[in-house]
């Protein structure tokens, strides 16, 4: 694998894949907690494009934007300057306003941080408001959806 994230989907399941580098580590190697946030939002907005949807264009056309509402993070062990890591993602659960995602961070078959995040679809004035097509379409045809 070279230098540059990665993204694929199998099945169902987005697969993102990215190398550690030295500006999400801390002095002695080791990946600072919260960029696993960072390398998890990049694998959703990942996820997101391998399906056709443009976060970007869809915020210019519905108004609407998605925000994390709430995040539950399990640290298991750390990750390394180097390490190829794999983002897993899936969707959990769906309603009209909101969506659940697992996400698993892993080196190789190793589970590093699985993750629960919460996202709400929020008007221009911060409100919640129905997810858009196509989104909600793509949500309701996911396994967990």
């Amino acid at each position: 694998m070279n230098g540059a994230p990665q993204s694929g989907t199998t099945g169902r399941n987005h697969v993102y894949r990215l190398r550690v580098f030295y500006e999400d580590t801390d002095v002695g190697g080791v990946v600072y907690y919260a960029n696993y946030l960072k390398f998890a939002e990049r694998a959703r907005t990942e996820w997101l494009r391998a399906c056709g949807i443009s976060q970007r264009a869809l915020a210019a056309e519905s108004g609407n934007v998605f925000a994390v509402r709430r995040v539950e993070a399990d640290f298991i062990a750390p990750a390394h300057l180097d390490d190829e890591l794999e983002i897993r993602t899936t969707v959990l659960d769906h309603g009209g306003a909101r969506f659940a995602m697992g996400q698993i961070i892993g080196r190789g078959a190793e589970d590093l941080v699985r993750l629960k995040v919460w996202i709400a679809c929020v008007n221009a004035k911060g409100r919640a408001t129905r997810i858009p097509e196509p989104v909600a379409g793509l949500l309701a045809s996911e396994p967990g959806g």
